[in-house]
This record gives structure tokens, C-alpha cells and sequence, in this order.
């Protein structure tokens, strides 16, 4: 189907303005300012017009860092519920971890994934290869065109997959020209304090101690080891949710994102809680890295807004509320969050923290523009209709009747959200409006300008 968006405020490439957008055969086909309506030479007959008045029209988000679970973990979650969940948030596009069952650490197993999303996925999409000791040369044959780039977990987490063989990361540092995201923990220093901790309480260790044992110097140890390695190798090093104040000064804000080769991601939780919410909150918080202090979150903050962290994201990441409810150490690390990530930010915009335009530079133009993804991330003729209403005076409380989720809770459980999402575009095909969603409508693969 074609539609027509009329009425609607349209925030894009830093401006807002008044206008009318025109989809057809998945593409934005053109935009055309308010009071500009008859430079379209477009036959409108054949499209269905959506009255936006009243509400914001913005690029979809690309969230640049997911766990959907599928295969093997899909007690957790799955493409098709995850995927929901997030067109319902304004998200349009994905990439995916690889810490699954099978672990993705080969061409076959990776092209499996790819294929499970084709059948099941309502977004876009995409999957990191993933790294072992051991499959460098299976790495070092992923196709730039068609694949995000690959994953490093330099700290263990989920699916314990952590690459400590020196010899294997400098050889894939020094080799590939695709991008490659690291989770920075240095689990040298996390297994001590772990030991301090249960030497001192046993196996009562609170969650507040979270932000101890992952802590600050295990983040900045393993972050500077990974910066260190791309500036001897020249790499596109991405580094997933940085969590303190120390690691911004490993981050330069003089370099425009495309010329940069070291890029920063910081994720919704390390923005929104801080160690304080842990005695309110405990394993519903509980991620790898740990949401520290409040001064981390403000420096986390200050990095959005000045340019050094590159991108907002969710590193979302379900466990069943089961598994939540174990004591610290049995209860694994990871929340949902692509179903609120845009709204909280949004929460933000409404007190005045952080502006609409910058919201989508960081959630939406950013993510394109790092991973050199083809034709998204943008409101521009020609671009994949990829499309998020928004009406940012419509305040809902999160509770168990509207969450999504495969496992049923969110961290943001009676939180009310100033902004809702009524609308989600994907391709062109209206995916999601006001509750309803095409159930039929599948996303597409993403491709790469690489």
C-alpha cells in the first residue's frame, strides 16, 4: 500500500518543520514542506492519507545492539515476540547478538539466523558475527555487504563467550575491515572482587554490590586494551555500553562520525538508573557492565550531548522473570528495553535534558551513519520508508496488561511515559498503528555501504 502522511511535524537532519510525506512501494517517494504541497508532482489518488496533526513524524530508530534469544534461548525470547515489541517502541531496524544456542561462530550458523529472520522478524535486520579463541579464519570470511560487523566479548556475559587468546583478537584486529563491537569487561579483575564479595556475604550478596563487582576500573581496564589495540591496527572498533565517567576520556568529539574508527555506544539503563536503584529495582537492573553511580550517568549524559558516545542503544537482553528471582549470584544479567527506548528518551526531551533533534541524530541518523547502512536512518526521498509517529502528549503507564515482551516484565513496570508510539512504518508497510499490528508484514534484511 502508498500512504500519505499529512499535518505532520517532521524531525529530521536537525530541523522540525511542518509537512507531508509520501510512501510508495516502500520508499519515501517524496517531502514536501507545509504551504509546498503543490510542487508534488505525485498522483495522490492511489495512497492512503494518515492525518499526523498533533504529532511528530521521525526517522525509525536503528538499534545497534539486541539479544532476541533465537536460536536456543527462547524461554527468553524469540525474533518474532522481540521483534514486536520493538516496531511497538519505534524501532525499525536491528542488530543482533551473537550469544545464542548454537553460539554464532560460523558462516552456516550465522546464515541460519538470517534466515530464521526472514521468516519471523517484523523489523529490519541484522547479525554480528561472533568471535571464539579459536574461528579466526571463519571470521575473517564475513561479507562487509550484507553483515553489521562482528562481536567481541572481551568480558564474559550471557553464553559465556569469552575471547581471552591474545593472539586470536590481535589477528582478527589486524585483518578485518569490517567493523567490530566489544563488550569491555576485564574479567580478571570481576572474578576478585566476585570472590571478595562472596567471602564477606556468602551467597546473600546483594544487587547493590553489582556496581562493585563489575566495576569501574574492570570497564576502563578492558575498554583501554581495546581502544589501544585499533590504534596500533587502524580498526573500526564500536564499543558497546560504556558505563563510566572514566572511559569518556578515551573518546575524541573533534572527528565527524564517518572519519571516526573509534565509536562509542551508550545504552537507555546507563542513562535512566543509577547504583541508588538497586535496593528498589535488584536483579530487574542487574546488566553487564553495571549501572554505576549517579555522577557516571551524568558524565554518560554530558557524552551524548557533547559527542563523544556516537550512539544510543538498548543492549536489550530478556531472562524470564524466573530466573530473576534467583539471589545475586544465580540471577543472570540483562533486562528488556527495546519496547520503552525511545519513550524514555522522549521522558527526557519533556524535562528538558536532551532535544528532539538529538534524540535522533543519536537514535536514528548515527546508527546509519556508523555502520554505513544502505538507505536508512534518514527522512530523504528515495530512502526505505522506515517511519515513526509520535505523539508526545499522550502520557500510558507501563504495566503487565501492555508489556510485549516474551518474558512479560519490564524495569520500567509503573513508570508513566509522557510520549506514545502510534504508528511504525517498516518498508513502507505500516507495521504497527495505535496497538494493532500487521502480523503478516516481515523487515528486510540491512546492507552495508562497506
Amino acid at each position: 500500500m502508498n500512504y500519505k502522511i499529512i499535518n505532520a511535524t517532521i524531525v529530521n537532519e536537525g530541523n522540525i518543520f511542518k509537512g507531508t510525506v509520501y510512501i510508495k512501494d516502500g520508499m519515501i517517494a517524496d517531502i514536501i514542506s507545509l504551504g509546498n504541497e503543490t510542487d508534488s508532482d505525485i498522483n495522490t489518488n492511489d495512497f492512503i492519507e494518515i492525518n499526523a496533526e498533533g504529532k511528530h513524524l521521525l526517522p525509525g530508530v536503528i538499534d545497534d545492539q539486541v539479544h532476541f534469544r533465537e536460536p536456543g534461548l527462547t524461554n527468553k525470547g524469540e525474533i518474532y515476540t522481540e521483534s514486536k515489541a520493538a516496531v511497538a517502541g519505534g524501532i525499525t531496524s536491528y542488530m543482533e547478538m551473537p550469544n545464542t544456542v548454537p553460539q554464532t561462530l560460523t558462516q552456516e550458523l550465522l546464515e541460519e539466523k538470517y534466515q530464521l529472520a526472514k521468516e519471523k522478524s517484523l523489523a529490519n535486520y541484522s547479525f554480528y558475527m561472533g568471535v571464539s579463541n579459536d574461528n579466526a579464519a571463519e571470521v575473517l570470511k564475513t561479507n562487509t555487504k550484507n553483515v553489521c560487523g562482528i562481536k567481541i566479548f572481551l568480558g564474559a556475559s550471557t553464553g559465556n563467550m569469552l575471547v581471552n587468546k591474545l593472539a586470536t583478537i590481535e589477528e582478527i584486529f589486524s585483518k578485518t575491515k569490517m567493523l567490530i563491537a566489544v563488550h569491555c569487561e576485564e574479567e580478571s579483575i570481576v572474578k576478585s572482587n566476585t570472590e571478595l564479595y562472596k567471602a564477606k556475604y556468602g551467597e546473600d550478596i546483594p544487587f547493590e554490590a553489582h556496581s562493585a563487582i563489575r566495576s569501574r576500573e574492570a570497564c576502563y581496564t578492558s575498554s583501554y586494551f581495546a581502544v589501544q589495540l585499533a590504534k596500533k591496527h587502524n580498526t573500526r572498533l564500536h564499543l558497546f555500553h560504556l558505563s563510566t565517567s572514566d572511559e569518556m576520556n578515551l573518546l575524541d568529539n573533534t572527528i565527524p562520525i564517518e572519519e571516526k574508527h573509534i565509536t562509542a555506544e551508550v545504552c537507555v539503563h546507563h542513562l535512566w538508573f543509577s547504583n541508588k536503584d538497586y535496593e528498589e529495582k535488584g536483579a530487574f537492573i542487574k546488566w553487564n557492565p553495571s549501572i554505576k553511580t549517579e555522577e557516571d550517568r551524568e558524565a554518560l549524559f554530558n557524552a551524548v550531548l557533547n559527542g563523544k558516545i556516537d550512539v544510543i542503544a538498548t543492549d536489550h537482553a530478556p531472562h524470564t522473570i524466573e530466573e530473576k528471582q534467583n539471589k545475586y549470584l544465580s540471577a543472570p544479567s540483562g533486562g528488556p528495553l527495546v519496547q520503552h527506548s525511545l519513550v524514555a528518551m522522549l521522558d527526557f526531551q519533556h524535562h528538558y535534558k536532551i532535544t528532539l533533534e538529538k534524540i535522533i541524530e543519536m537514535m536514528c541518523h548515527n546508527p546509519a551513519r556508523l555502520f554505513r547502512i544502505d538507505k536508512r536512518g534518514y527522512i530523504r526521498k528515495g530512502y526505505h520508508a522506515d517511519l515513526v509517529l509520535v505523539d508526545l502528549n499522550s502520557p500510558w503507564k507501563v504495566d503487565k496488561s501492555n508489556i510485549l515482551y516474551k518474558c512479560g516484565w519490564s524495569p520500567f513496570e509503573g513508570h508513566t511515559f509522557l510520549s506514545k508510539i502510534t504508528h511504525t512504518f517498516v518498508n513502507g508497510n505500516l507495521v504497527y498503528n495505535n496497538g494493532t499490528f500487521n502480523e503478516s508484514s516481515r523487515g528486510e534484511r540491512l546492507t552495508f555501504n562497506v
